[in-house]
Protein backbone atom coordinates (compact mmCIF):
# COMPACT_ATOMS: atom_id res chain seq x y z
CA UNK A 1 0.00 0.00 0.00
CA UNK A 2 1.22 3.35 -0.99
CA UNK A 3 1.62 5.85 1.78
CA UNK A 4 0.56 8.58 0.10
CA UNK A 5 -2.55 9.78 0.88
CA UNK A 6 -4.82 12.49 -1.67
CA UNK A 7 -6.23 15.39 0.36
CA UNK A 8 -9.15 17.86 -1.28
CA UNK A 9 -8.10 21.57 -0.18
CA UNK A 10 -11.10 22.68 -1.47
CA UNK A 11 -14.01 22.20 -4.18
CA UNK A 12 -16.04 24.60 -5.56
CA UNK A 13 -18.64 25.06 -8.19
CA UNK A 14 -20.52 27.85 -9.92
CA UNK A 15 -24.27 28.59 -9.49
CA UNK A 16 -26.44 26.46 -11.46
CA UNK A 17 -28.99 27.93 -13.80
CA UNK A 18 -31.81 26.56 -15.85
CA UNK A 19 -30.02 24.51 -18.97
CA UNK A 20 -32.18 26.77 -21.10
CA UNK A 21 -32.36 29.87 -23.21
CA UNK A 22 -32.47 32.73 -20.79
CA UNK A 23 -31.56 30.58 -17.74
CA UNK A 24 -29.20 32.40 -15.06
CA UNK A 25 -26.04 31.66 -17.10
CA UNK A 26 -27.54 32.23 -20.55
CA UNK A 27 -24.87 34.14 -22.94
CA UNK A 28 -21.66 32.74 -20.80
CA UNK A 29 -19.70 30.29 -23.15
CA UNK A 30 -18.71 26.84 -21.29
CA UNK A 31 -15.04 27.53 -21.38
CA UNK A 32 -15.63 30.99 -19.93
CA UNK A 33 -17.79 29.32 -17.22
CA UNK A 34 -15.23 26.66 -16.35
CA UNK A 35 -12.10 29.00 -16.54
CA UNK A 36 -13.81 31.45 -13.79
CA UNK A 37 -14.29 28.20 -11.14
CA UNK A 38 -10.43 26.96 -12.06
CA UNK A 39 -9.42 30.36 -11.75
CA UNK A 40 -11.10 31.26 -8.38
CA UNK A 41 -10.27 27.87 -6.87
CA UNK A 42 -6.50 28.47 -7.66
CA UNK A 43 -6.92 32.01 -5.90
CA UNK A 44 -8.95 31.08 -2.89
CA UNK A 45 -6.34 28.49 -2.00
CA UNK A 46 -3.36 31.28 -2.18
CA UNK A 47 -1.23 28.99 -4.13
CA UNK A 48 0.85 29.13 -7.43
CA UNK A 49 -1.17 27.66 -10.79
CA UNK A 50 2.04 26.87 -12.24
CA UNK A 51 2.16 23.63 -8.94
CA UNK A 52 -0.94 22.41 -10.55
CA UNK A 53 0.55 19.36 -12.79
CA UNK A 54 -2.94 18.58 -14.67
CA UNK A 55 -6.32 19.92 -14.70
CA UNK A 56 -8.94 16.62 -15.17
CA UNK A 57 -11.83 17.40 -16.49
CA UNK A 58 -15.55 15.97 -17.13
CA UNK A 59 -17.90 16.68 -19.27
CA UNK A 60 -20.54 14.54 -21.53
CA UNK A 61 -21.51 16.40 -24.83
CA UNK A 62 -18.02 17.14 -26.43
CA UNK A 63 -19.40 18.58 -29.54
CA UNK A 64 -20.27 22.66 -30.57
CA UNK A 65 -18.69 25.01 -27.88
CA UNK A 66 -17.54 21.91 -25.59
CA UNK A 67 -15.23 20.51 -27.95
CA UNK A 68 -11.53 20.03 -28.29
CA UNK A 69 -10.41 19.00 -24.46
CA UNK A 70 -12.67 22.07 -23.23
CA UNK A 71 -10.41 20.98 -19.92
CA UNK A 72 -7.65 22.56 -22.13
CA UNK A 73 -9.00 25.50 -23.22
CA UNK A 74 -10.44 26.34 -19.70
CA UNK A 75 -7.14 26.34 -18.05
CA UNK A 76 -5.76 28.54 -20.75
CA UNK A 77 -8.90 30.89 -20.42
CA UNK A 78 -8.42 31.18 -16.40
CA UNK A 79 -4.43 32.31 -17.01
CA UNK A 80 -2.61 28.79 -16.19
CA UNK A 81 0.91 28.61 -17.40
CA UNK A 82 1.01 26.87 -20.71
CA UNK A 83 2.84 23.92 -18.96
CA UNK A 84 -0.46 22.84 -16.96
CA UNK A 85 -1.81 20.17 -19.46
CA UNK A 86 -5.08 18.75 -18.94
CA UNK A 87 -7.48 16.15 -20.29
CA UNK A 88 -11.09 15.67 -20.86
CA UNK A 89 -13.53 12.39 -19.68
CA UNK A 90 -16.78 11.28 -20.47
CA UNK A 91 -18.56 8.64 -18.26
CA UNK A 92 -21.79 10.08 -18.26
CA UNK A 93 -23.28 11.31 -15.36
CA UNK A 94 -20.18 10.72 -12.85
CA UNK A 95 -17.53 12.20 -15.17
CA UNK A 96 -16.58 15.00 -12.48
CA UNK A 97 -16.66 11.95 -9.89
CA UNK A 98 -14.97 9.69 -12.08
CA UNK A 99 -12.07 12.86 -12.53
CA UNK A 100 -12.25 13.54 -8.87
CA UNK A 101 -11.09 9.53 -8.53
CA UNK A 102 -8.37 9.65 -11.16
CA UNK A 103 -6.86 12.90 -9.22
CA UNK A 104 -6.56 10.89 -5.88
CA UNK A 105 -5.61 7.63 -7.80
CA UNK A 106 -2.69 9.52 -9.45
CA UNK A 107 -1.51 11.26 -6.32
CA UNK A 108 -1.53 8.18 -4.15
CA UNK A 109 0.29 6.40 -7.09
CA UNK A 110 2.93 9.19 -7.07
CA UNK A 111 2.15 10.34 -10.93
CA UNK A 112 0.68 13.81 -9.38
CA UNK A 113 1.41 15.76 -6.26
CA UNK A 114 -1.29 18.36 -7.13
CA UNK A 115 -4.28 17.79 -9.50
CA UNK A 116 -7.72 19.68 -10.39
CA UNK A 117 -10.64 17.93 -10.85
CA UNK A 118 -13.55 19.24 -12.19
CA UNK A 119 -16.27 19.37 -14.55
CA UNK A 120 -18.20 21.40 -16.75
CA UNK A 121 -21.67 21.52 -18.60
CA UNK A 122 -24.15 24.20 -20.53
CA UNK A 123 -26.73 21.91 -21.48
CA UNK A 124 -28.75 25.02 -22.83
CA UNK A 125 -26.20 25.44 -25.48
CA UNK A 126 -25.22 21.78 -26.13
CA UNK A 127 -28.08 19.93 -24.97
CA UNK A 128 -28.29 15.99 -24.36
CA UNK A 129 -27.39 13.54 -27.77
CA UNK A 130 -25.96 16.03 -29.37
CA UNK A 131 -23.23 13.95 -29.35
CA UNK A 132 -24.77 10.96 -31.53
CA UNK A 133 -23.09 11.12 -34.58
CA UNK A 134 -26.23 10.22 -37.21
CA UNK A 135 -29.27 8.05 -36.88
CA UNK A 136 -27.44 4.80 -35.91
CA UNK A 137 -25.19 5.18 -32.93
CA UNK A 138 -25.50 2.11 -31.52
CA UNK A 139 -23.85 -0.79 -33.33
CA UNK A 140 -24.79 -4.53 -34.69
CA UNK A 141 -23.05 -5.76 -31.79
CA UNK A 142 -25.09 -3.80 -29.03
CA UNK A 143 -28.19 -4.68 -30.72
CA UNK A 144 -27.49 -8.19 -31.18
CA UNK A 145 -27.25 -8.50 -27.61
CA UNK A 146 -30.67 -6.23 -26.77
CA UNK A 147 -32.31 -6.92 -29.28
CA UNK A 148 -35.73 -5.06 -27.97
CA UNK A 149 -33.54 -2.10 -27.92
CA UNK A 150 -31.96 0.21 -24.79
CA UNK A 151 -34.86 2.93 -23.26
CA UNK A 152 -34.68 6.39 -22.28
CA UNK A 153 -33.39 7.09 -18.28
CA UNK A 154 -36.71 8.40 -17.70
CA UNK A 155 -38.02 4.41 -18.72
CA UNK A 156 -35.35 3.29 -16.46
CA UNK A 157 -36.41 5.23 -13.68
CA UNK A 158 -39.94 3.76 -13.65
CA UNK A 159 -38.84 0.48 -14.24
CA UNK A 160 -36.87 0.87 -10.70
CA UNK A 161 -40.18 2.40 -9.08
CA UNK A 162 -41.98 -0.70 -10.44
CA UNK A 163 -39.18 -3.37 -9.19
CA UNK A 164 -38.46 -1.63 -5.49
CA UNK A 165 -42.28 -0.91 -5.34
CA UNK A 166 -41.90 3.04 -4.82
CA UNK A 167 -45.05 5.16 -5.35
CA UNK A 168 -45.65 8.26 -6.64
CA UNK A 169 -46.29 9.84 -3.31
CA UNK A 170 -42.79 8.42 -2.30
CA UNK A 171 -40.93 9.65 -5.13
CA UNK A 172 -42.57 13.34 -4.47
CA UNK A 173 -41.97 13.57 -0.74
CA UNK A 174 -38.76 12.64 -1.53
CA UNK A 175 -38.29 15.70 -4.29
CA UNK A 176 -40.49 18.24 -1.62
CA UNK A 177 -38.20 17.17 1.16
CA UNK A 178 -34.90 17.81 -1.54
CA UNK A 179 -36.30 21.56 -2.25
CA UNK A 180 -36.80 22.44 1.52
CA UNK A 181 -33.13 20.95 2.84
CA UNK A 182 -32.03 22.79 -0.13
CA UNK A 183 -33.60 26.09 1.28
CA UNK A 184 -32.53 25.42 4.40
CA UNK A 185 -28.76 25.10 3.71
CA UNK A 186 -28.93 28.06 1.20
CA UNK A 187 -30.21 30.02 4.38
CA UNK A 188 -28.19 29.29 6.91
CA UNK A 189 -24.93 29.53 4.15
CA UNK A 190 -23.57 25.96 4.84
CA UNK A 191 -23.88 25.42 0.65
CA UNK A 192 -22.65 29.12 0.24
CA UNK A 193 -18.92 28.00 1.13
CA UNK A 194 -18.67 26.06 -2.38
CA UNK A 195 -20.22 28.97 -4.67
CA UNK A 196 -18.49 31.40 -6.42
CA UNK A 197 -20.29 34.15 -8.22
CA UNK A 198 -19.43 34.33 -11.38
CA UNK A 199 -20.37 37.00 -13.80
CA UNK A 200 -21.92 36.44 -17.47
CA UNK A 201 -22.08 39.22 -20.83
CA UNK A 202 -24.69 40.66 -22.03
CA UNK A 203 -25.78 43.21 -24.50
CA UNK A 204 -26.25 45.68 -21.56
CA UNK A 205 -23.18 44.58 -19.54
CA UNK A 206 -22.37 41.79 -17.44
CA UNK A 207 -24.43 40.70 -14.94
CA UNK A 208 -22.94 38.81 -11.36
CA UNK A 209 -24.56 35.20 -10.79
CA UNK A 210 -24.30 34.45 -7.33
CA UNK A 211 -27.09 32.13 -6.26
CA UNK A 212 -28.70 28.95 -8.17
CA UNK A 213 -31.91 29.01 -10.06
CA UNK A 214 -33.70 25.97 -9.80
CA UNK A 215 -34.33 25.61 -6.09
CA UNK A 216 -37.98 26.76 -5.72
CA UNK A 217 -38.96 27.56 -2.46
CA UNK A 218 -42.61 28.06 -3.65
CA UNK A 219 -43.14 23.96 -4.67
CA UNK A 220 -45.50 21.72 -2.52
CA UNK A 221 -46.63 18.28 -1.97
CA UNK A 222 -50.48 19.80 -3.09
CA UNK A 223 -48.33 21.06 -6.60
CA UNK A 224 -46.03 18.20 -7.22
CA UNK A 225 -49.02 15.62 -7.26
CA UNK A 226 -50.90 17.40 -9.72
CA UNK A 227 -47.71 17.54 -13.05
CA UNK A 228 -48.15 15.13 -15.49
CA UNK A 229 -45.44 12.07 -16.05
CA UNK A 230 -43.10 12.46 -17.98
CA UNK A 231 -42.36 9.47 -19.78
CA UNK A 232 -45.50 7.51 -20.65
CA UNK A 233 -45.49 6.38 -23.76
CA UNK A 234 -47.83 3.16 -25.50
CA UNK A 235 -45.08 1.43 -26.87
CA UNK A 236 -43.30 0.44 -23.43
CA UNK A 237 -46.42 0.22 -22.08
CA UNK A 238 -46.75 -2.84 -24.19
CA UNK A 239 -42.81 -4.04 -23.52
CA UNK A 240 -43.13 -3.07 -19.82
CA UNK A 241 -46.63 -3.88 -18.42
CA UNK A 242 -45.04 -3.84 -14.89
CA UNK A 243 -44.57 0.14 -15.32
CA UNK A 244 -46.83 2.55 -13.00
CA UNK A 245 -46.13 5.61 -14.71
CA UNK A 246 -45.20 7.91 -11.78
CA UNK A 247 -42.25 9.75 -12.99
CA UNK A 248 -42.96 13.39 -13.48
CA UNK A 249 -40.50 16.48 -14.56
CA UNK A 250 -41.01 17.82 -10.58
CA UNK A 251 -39.48 14.18 -9.40
CA UNK A 252 -37.03 13.93 -11.48
CA UNK A 253 -33.16 16.17 -11.67
CA UNK A 254 -33.46 19.39 -13.58
CA UNK A 255 -31.60 20.16 -16.87
CA UNK A 256 -29.15 22.63 -15.72
CA UNK A 257 -26.09 24.63 -16.66
CA UNK A 258 -22.86 24.56 -14.03
CA UNK A 259 -19.14 23.85 -13.29
CA UNK A 260 -16.75 22.47 -10.74
CA UNK A 261 -13.61 21.92 -9.16
CA UNK A 262 -11.66 20.33 -6.52
CA UNK A 263 -7.80 20.81 -5.27
CA UNK A 264 -6.54 17.76 -5.14
CA UNK A 265 -2.78 17.22 -3.29
CA UNK A 266 -0.53 15.02 -1.76
CA UNK A 267 -1.20 15.58 2.10
CA UNK A 268 2.76 16.23 2.78
CA UNK A 269 2.55 19.03 -0.05
CA UNK A 270 -0.93 20.57 1.43
CA UNK A 271 0.62 20.86 5.10
CA UNK A 272 4.29 22.06 3.64
CA UNK A 273 2.17 24.95 1.97
CA UNK A 274 -0.17 25.68 5.13
CA UNK A 275 -2.82 24.53 3.77
CA UNK A 276 -5.22 22.88 5.71
CA UNK A 277 -7.54 19.55 3.54
CA UNK A 278 -10.80 19.65 4.64
CA UNK A 279 -10.90 15.63 3.69
CA UNK A 280 -8.95 12.38 2.41
CA UNK A 281 -10.55 10.34 -0.23
CA UNK A 282 -9.62 6.75 0.47
CA UNK A 283 -11.07 4.28 -1.63
CA UNK A 284 -13.16 4.12 -4.95
CA UNK A 285 -15.10 1.79 -7.42
CA UNK A 286 -16.75 1.39 -10.29
CA UNK A 287 -19.70 -0.97 -11.51
CA UNK A 288 -21.48 -1.65 -14.27
CA UNK A 289 -25.35 -3.28 -14.25
CA UNK A 290 -28.28 -3.61 -16.73
CA UNK A 291 -28.41 -1.16 -19.18
CA UNK A 292 -31.77 -1.59 -18.99
CA UNK A 293 -32.45 -0.97 -15.43
CA UNK A 294 -29.58 1.47 -16.59
CA UNK A 295 -29.84 3.38 -13.20
CA UNK A 296 -29.30 0.64 -10.28
CA UNK A 297 -25.60 -0.02 -10.47
CA UNK A 298 -25.09 2.16 -7.51
CA UNK A 299 -25.91 -0.32 -5.57
CA UNK A 300 -23.37 -3.13 -6.73
CA UNK A 301 -21.06 0.02 -7.04
CA UNK A 302 -21.53 1.03 -2.78
CA UNK A 303 -21.37 -2.72 -2.01
CA UNK A 304 -18.02 -2.94 -3.67
CA UNK A 305 -16.74 0.36 -2.01
CA UNK A 306 -17.66 -0.82 1.50
CA UNK A 307 -16.08 -4.12 0.99
CA UNK A 308 -12.69 -2.86 -0.77
CA UNK A 309 -12.74 -0.46 2.55
CA UNK A 310 -13.51 -3.26 5.29
CA UNK A 311 -16.62 -0.91 6.30
CA UNK A 312 -20.25 -2.02 7.43
CA UNK A 313 -22.69 0.49 5.74
CA UNK A 314 -23.36 1.78 9.36
CA UNK A 315 -20.17 3.38 9.33
CA UNK A 316 -20.78 5.48 7.06
CA UNK A 317 -22.17 9.08 8.65
CA UNK A 318 -23.34 10.79 5.16
CA UNK A 319 -24.07 9.53 1.90
CA UNK A 320 -24.88 11.73 -1.26
CA UNK A 321 -26.64 9.96 -3.72
CA UNK A 322 -27.75 11.68 -7.09
CA UNK A 323 -31.03 12.49 -7.22
CA UNK A 324 -31.40 11.27 -10.98
CA UNK A 325 -34.86 10.56 -10.53
CA UNK A 326 -36.46 10.09 -6.76
CA UNK A 327 -36.98 6.59 -7.78
CA UNK A 328 -32.94 5.63 -7.92
CA UNK A 329 -31.75 7.27 -4.24
CA UNK A 330 -35.43 5.48 -2.88
CA UNK A 331 -34.63 2.22 -4.51
CA UNK A 332 -30.98 2.49 -3.05
CA UNK A 333 -31.99 3.13 0.08
CA UNK A 334 -34.42 0.47 0.16
CA UNK A 335 -32.19 -2.31 -0.85
CA UNK A 336 -29.07 -0.94 1.37
CA UNK A 337 -31.34 -0.40 4.39
CA UNK A 338 -30.32 3.36 4.91
CA UNK A 339 -32.46 5.95 6.54
CA UNK A 340 -33.33 8.94 4.70
CA UNK A 341 -31.88 11.46 7.70
CA UNK A 342 -28.41 10.39 6.36
CA UNK A 343 -28.87 10.65 2.88
CA UNK A 344 -28.46 14.56 0.62
CA UNK A 345 -29.49 16.03 3.78
CA UNK A 346 -28.94 19.82 2.25
CA UNK A 347 -30.77 18.57 -0.97
CA UNK A 348 -29.63 17.17 -3.94
CA UNK A 349 -30.06 17.36 -8.34
CA UNK A 350 -34.30 17.51 -7.99
CA UNK A 351 -34.03 21.23 -6.48
CA UNK A 352 -30.41 22.11 -7.17
CA UNK A 353 -30.15 20.73 -10.62
CA UNK A 354 -28.08 18.25 -12.74
CA UNK A 355 -25.16 19.75 -15.06
CA UNK A 356 -24.42 16.10 -16.03
CA UNK A 357 -20.51 16.73 -16.65
CA UNK A 358 -20.13 18.65 -13.19
CA UNK A 359 -22.32 17.03 -10.71
CA UNK A 360 -19.81 14.92 -8.74
CA UNK A 361 -18.25 18.25 -7.48
CA UNK A 362 -21.85 19.50 -6.49
CA UNK A 363 -22.18 16.36 -4.51
CA UNK A 364 -18.47 16.03 -3.18
CA UNK A 365 -19.07 19.95 -2.15
CA UNK A 366 -22.36 19.05 -0.58
CA UNK A 367 -20.86 16.08 1.37
CA UNK A 368 -17.61 17.73 2.73
CA UNK A 369 -19.83 20.38 3.95
CA UNK A 370 -22.24 18.39 5.30
CA UNK A 371 -19.61 16.35 7.37
CA UNK A 372 -18.20 18.89 8.58
CA UNK A 373 -21.84 20.72 9.39
CA UNK A 374 -22.86 17.46 11.66
CA UNK A 375 -18.93 16.37 12.57
CA UNK A 376 -19.07 13.08 10.60
CA UNK A 377 -16.31 11.12 9.81
CA UNK A 378 -17.20 9.38 6.71
CA UNK A 379 -18.69 10.04 3.71
CA UNK A 380 -19.99 7.93 0.91
CA UNK A 381 -21.20 9.75 -2.71
CA UNK A 382 -22.27 7.56 -5.80
CA UNK A 383 -23.44 8.53 -9.00
CA UNK A 384 -25.79 6.82 -11.53
CA UNK A 385 -24.72 6.42 -14.98
CA UNK A 386 -25.82 5.91 -18.34
CA UNK A 387 -25.36 2.85 -19.71
CA UNK A 388 -25.82 0.82 -16.55
CA UNK A 389 -22.58 2.15 -14.66
CA UNK A 390 -21.90 4.01 -11.23
CA UNK A 391 -19.28 5.66 -9.17
CA UNK A 392 -18.80 4.93 -5.65
CA UNK A 393 -16.02 7.21 -3.48
CA UNK A 394 -15.30 7.10 0.14
CA UNK A 395 -13.88 10.53 2.15
CA UNK A 396 -12.88 10.68 5.38
CA UNK A 397 -13.16 14.38 7.11
CA UNK A 398 -10.02 15.65 8.57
Amino acid sequence: MSSRRAVIVDVVRSPFGRGRPGGALDGLHPVDLYAQILRGLVARAGIDPSLVEDVITGCVIQVGEQAGNIGRQAALAAGFPESVAAVTLDRKCGSAQQAVDFAAQGVIAGAYDAVIAGGIEMMSLVPMRANRMGKDSEGLGLKARYPDGLVSQGISAELIAAKWGISRAEMDDFSFRSHQLAARAEDAAITARAILPVTVPGPDGERRVERDEGLRRDTSLERLSTLRTAFEDPVMATRFPQIGWSVTAGNSSQVTDGAAAALIMEEGLARKLGLRPRAAVTHFAVSGDDPVMMLTAIIPATRKLLARAGKAIDEIDLFEVNEAFASVPLAWMKELGVEQERVNIHGGAIALGHPVGASGGRLLSNLLAALETTGGRYGLLTMCESGGMANATLVERL
